[in-house]
Formats: structure tokens, C-alpha cells, sequence
């Protein structure tokens, strides 16, 4: 599959095990390394790990910042085992499968269900929820590992709506499959969305109801970077999205069902990845005390001297 600039990369909230998670993760699945690690001081939560990393062609990031948040099956990992492009698809996605097992727990057994010929669905040691399965080849491509939401409890019914929001809001963006659900799947109510896929500036999601009896919801554990360009980028999916003022942090806001995002300037990125020490700490301690980025001030402090030295 041909490689992409990745818009939006998940995010992942750890304690203190995101560079040993990180680790884990990148011995699980094929073609995956870990591309920096950055050491913040003097955060709210202490000395934070940020650590990026490449799964299967995939963008993530993770810091460990402290006991705050616990990961739930609201938000989870489809694994796309596709036989037309993997060899042995069967037998990978049963060796991920197992090593995912290590400490973890079983949510849906690895099996044979109506939709595939073999899914299972199981959170990781670290709770961080998986779902692999053995994929249907026709059609559209799909990548292989794709963030997927479960509206759940009073945000249940309400993914066709976050769906056409999220389209609204992001360029490049497309609905994919939309399979509702029958009369005769109670307590999931007839017309509601079983199953739904959508692309956000080139990136896949799914998403689907559950009538369920969970206790959870969405949280802080997974969030969304959006990284832009501009200033005026960064205001419009700000404004556009942010439902929750006091959520309002360092970058960071929820949306009205509850899912976070952060809205980050690229360049602050690059800078964090290979700005100097000073540099980094300098910004880091400007933008702690930011909402909404603002793309000039960060760049005062610290990406300008990193473009000079390329100039001379």
C-alpha cells in the first residue's frame, strides 16, 4: 500500500508504560519500529515519555503522564488480516492474536461469526482493545489497523449523527459501509448502526452502536491528533469541534460525544522531535499554559532557530 501523510495519528494515554508499550506493540506486528522518544520535564504528571511509533504502516503516539485515565473497549483497533494482500493471513492474524493474549483478556472469542470467517476481540495487558479479523478482499481497500468508536450508554444511537459530523468537519473525507441493525437484535434497537466505516482527510474509522449494558464511555486514554498547517487550520477544526470549554487544554478539547482531540500545529511536532533540549522545554512550558495553539508563538520559541540552522 502506498505510504501517505498521515493527517490524524492516535494517541494513547499511558501511566508510566508508554515507551515499554510502545516496545510491545512494535515485537507484535509486522513492519513497525519506534520512531523517537522525547523525555518532557517538568509536566503536570512529572517527567513524560513521548514516544512515536510506526504499526503496520500505521502513525501512532503515546505519552506516560500519569494514573489519570484507564483504556475501555469505546475505542479500539480493527486489525485487517486481508488474504489478497497478506500471505497466510489466517495464520498471522492468529499469531498476533496470541501474543495480544499475553495478560490480556478475551472480549469476543477468536471464532467464526456471520461477518468473517475469524474475528476475535481482546484488550491487551495494558487494556488497550483489538480487534482482529480475516477480511473480505472485495471492494475498496481498507488499511490494515483502523481507530474504531462504540457509541455506547447515552451516546448510544447517535453514530449516523457523530458520522455525518465528522464528514462535515474534515477534508478529504468519504462514507464507506453502513450496515444497520434488524429487527430482532435486542437490546440494539432496529435501524441503528451495526456497522459503519468513513475516511477523514484520507485516514479510515469505523464506528457502531451498542444498546449494550457498558459501563463506559469515551475518555482521555485515546485521543486524536490533527496536525495543520496553518493558523487558520488550526482555528477551524478547533472551533468546529470543541464542545467542552473546560476540556479546553495544552492542545487538547472534546467534542460533543465525548471524544478527544488534539488540534497541533506540524510544526510544533517537528520541533519536538528535533528541536534541541532547550528547545523543547522552552515551548513545552508555553504551550502547557495554552488552550488553543497558537502557531507564531511556538514558533518565536523555538521552531525558527531549528529552520535557521538548515540555512546557512
Amino acid at each position: 500500500m502506498t505510504k501517505t501523510n498521515q493527517n490524524i495519528v492516535p494517541h494513547l494515554w499511558y501511566d508510566k508504560e508508554a515507551k515499554e508499550a510502545a516496545e510491545f506493540y512494535t515485537s507484535v506486528f509486522p513492519n513497525s519500529s519506534i520512531t523517537n522518544v522525547t523525555t518532557l520535564h517538568d509536566t503536570p504528571s512529572g517527567d513524560a515519555d513521548l514516544v512515536s511509533f510506526e504499526l503496520w504502516g500505521q502513525k501512532f503516539m503515546a505519552i506516560s503522564a500519569g494514573p489519570y485515565f484507564k483504556f475501555n473497549p469505546s475505542l479500539s483497533f480493527f486489525v485487517n488480516f486481508d488474504p489478497s494482500r497478506e500471505k497466510n493471513a489466517s495464520d498471522k492474524l492468529n499469531e498476533v492474536w496470541n501474543k495480544l493474549a499475553e495478560g490480556g483478556t478475551v472480549l469476543m472469542p477468536l471464532d467464526k461469526y456471520p461477518f468473517s470467517e475469524r474475528y476475535g476481540w481482546i484488550q491487551d495487558k495494558y487494556g488497550l482493545s483489538w480487534q482482529l479479523i480475516l477480511t473480505n478482499p472485495e471492494g475498496e481497500e481498507r488499511p490494515t489497523i483502523i481507530p474504531s468508536f462504540m457509541f455506547t450508554g447515552d451516546k448510544c444511537g447517535k453514530t449516523e449523527e457523530a458520522l455525518n459530523f465528522y464528514l462535515s468537519v474534515f477534508k478529504n473525507s468519504k462514507q464507506g459501509n453502513l450496515v444497520r441493525y434488524p429487527k430482532g437484535m435486542e437490546p440494539n434497537k432496529e435501524g441503528t448502526i451495526m456497522f459503519s466505516d468513513f475516511r477523514l482527510e484520507n485516514h479510515w474509522f469505523v464506528a457502531m452502536d451498542s444498546a449494550e449494558d457498558h459501563e463506559f464511555n469515551f475518555n482521555e486514554t485515546i485521543s486524536f491528533m490533527v496536525y495543520c498547517d496553518t493558523q487558520e487550520e488550526t482555528d477551524l477544526y478547533w472551533d468546529k469541534l470543541s464542545a467542552v470549554p473546560e476540556a479546553e487544554q495544552c492542545g487538547w478539547l472534546k467534542d460533543m460525544y465525548g471524544v478527544s482531540w488534539q488540534i497541533v500545529p506540524r510544526e510544533m511536532d517537528e520541533m519536538m522531535k528535533n528541536g534541541t533540549p532547550e528547545q523543547i522545554e522552552r515551548v513545552n512550558k508555553t504551550v502547557l499554559k495554552m488552550k488553543k495553539f497558537d502557531l507564531a508563538e511556538i514558533q518565536r520559541l523555538g521552531i525558527m532557530p531549528i529552520r535557521s540552522k538548515f540555512n546557512y
